[in-house]
């Protein structure tokens, strides 16, 4: 099975063929920061799929972020090409999760830790047990917002 940035890699080669500049330029990007990512710190290495989800769902963050900021300043026509190519980096993000499925996964989480009891103060035992598991699938703010309700 080929790697993660082995499928962007062709899917980058498939746009270029196709034309389509939108989904090249992004694909382009994001290989840009998959590498950028490789060689920062002290010694490069190459990066697990998990890794490249990670970059994933940081650039795709970056994305909706900036959407918004286009959309509060009147700039329509930005807005709508960062949704675009938050669009794109999606289709290689594994299924979000539902609010349920969230909230589900906190519960369970907090069951398992037995700090049900301890509320605000175990909120960094929880969100470090769960955040390897929702990784590129939730944002952590929502996350988080679930967990501080749940200990609340």
């Amino acid at each position: 099975m080929a790697s993660l940035k082995d499928r962007l890699r062709a899917e980058l080669t498939a746009s270029m063929k196709a034309r389509d500049e939108l989904r090249s330029s992004t694909l382009r990007l994001v290989l840009t920061a998959i590498s950028t990512a490789e060689v920062a710190g002290k010694q490069a290495k190459a990066l697990t799929d998990d890794d490249v989800t990670g970059v994933l769902a940081s650039e795709s963050k970056k994305r909706r972020e900036a959407a918004s900021a286009f959309a509060d300043a009147d700039r329509a026509e930005l807005a709508a090409k960062e949704r675009a190519e938050a669009a794109i980096i999606a289709e290689f993000l594994p299924e979000p999760l539902t609010d349920a499925e969230i909230g589900q996964l906190v519960a369970t989480t907090i069951a398992e830790l037995g700090v049900a009891g301890d509320g605000p103060r175990a909120m960094g035992r929880v969100m470090g047990a769960i955040t390897p598991q929702v990784k590129g699938r939730a944002d952590g703010g929502t996350v988080s917002a679930e967990v501080r309700r749940q200990l609340g």
